[in-house]
C-alpha cells in the first residue's frame, strides 16, 4: 500500500507516519521509486503498536523506539517481550524508560512478603512492588491499619484476572499485534476494572444496608 492508504487504515497522519520513519520507530518500505516506497501489514501493525505505546501507554517517541528495538531483539521469547511491553522490565540500561524499573526487593519489604505468599514468580525490579509498599505507608500514616496480609484477598483476585489477560493474548499469533493487545488490554482497562469496583461496592452496600435511597430509575 502506499503512504496515503496506509495513514487512512492506522488513522496516523502521513506526516507523522513519515516522522516515524526518519526517527527509525517505522522500517523503510519497499522503494518503488526515487521517492515513493510502498507498505505491507506489517507496517499497519507497527504503527498501532506506536499508537498505543505513545497515546495510551503514554510513552514519549524515543522511549518508544527503546520498546521497539528492545522488542525486536527479544522478538522470541514471548515472556520478555510482553515484560517490556507492560513496563515490568526496562528496554535497556540508561534509556528513558529505565527508571520504571524500581527498586530492588529488599526496599519493598512488604511487596516481597505478599510476593512470597502468593507464590508469585515476578521480578525484584517491577515497579508495581514500589507501589505497594508505598500505599501501604500512606494508608498507616492517616492511622488506617493496613498491612501487606490484608492484601492477600485482592492478590488472589488479581491472579484470576492476570490468568483471563494472558488467556486472551494465547488467541493472538502474531508478535506485533500481541504486544499491541497486551498494552491497550492492560492500560485502557484499568478505568474500566476501577468502575467494576465500585458498581460492586454500591451493589454489596445495597445489599447489606438496604439502600433505601437507591434510584433504579
Amino acid at each position: 500500500m502506499r503512504i496515503s492508504e496506509l495513514s487512512r487504515r492506522s488513522g496516523v497522519p502521513n506526516a507523522t507516519i513519515k516522522y516515524y520513519l526518519r526517527e527509525g520507530l517505522l522500517p523503510p518500505g519497499r522503494a518503488t521509486a526515487a521517492t515513493q516506497a510502498e507498505y505491507d501489514e506489517t507496517h499497519l501493525r507497527r504503527l498501532r503498536l506506536i499508537r498505543a505505546l505513545t497515546g495510551v501507554r503514554g510513552l514519549s517517541v524515543a522511549s518508544a523506539k527503546h520498546v521497539l528495538d528492545a522488542m525486536t531483539a527479544h522478538r522470541t521469547d514471548l515472556h520478555e517481550m510482553l515484560g517490556i511491553v507492560f513496563g515490568i522490565r526496562p528496554p535497556g540500561s540508561g534509556t528513558p524508560d529505565a527508571a520504571e524499573g524500581g527498586a530492588p526487593a529488599e526496599a519493598n519489604p512488604e511487596a516481597a512478603a505478599l510476593v512470597d505468599a502468593m507464590g508469585w514468580s515476578v521480578s525484584e525490579h517491577n515497579p508495581a512492588r514500589r507501589t505497594i509498599d508505598e500505599t501501604l505507608r500512606t494508608l498507616r500514616s492517616l492511622d488506617i491499619a493496613y498491612d501487606w496480609e490484608a492484601l492477600l484477598p485482592y492478590a488472589e483476585l488479581a491472579q484470576r484476572t492476570a490468568r483471563h489477560d494472558l488467556d486472551r493474548l494465547e488467541t493472538v499469533t502474531d508478535p506485533m499485534e500481541k504486544a499491541e493487545q497486551a498494552v491497550l488490554l492492560t492500560f485502557l482497562l484499568e478505568p474500566a476494572l476501577m468502575a467494576l469496583r465500585r458498581l460492586a461496592q454500591e451493589n454489596e452496600s445495597t445489599a447489606r444496608h438496604g439502600g433505601g435511597g437507591h434510584n433504579s430509575a
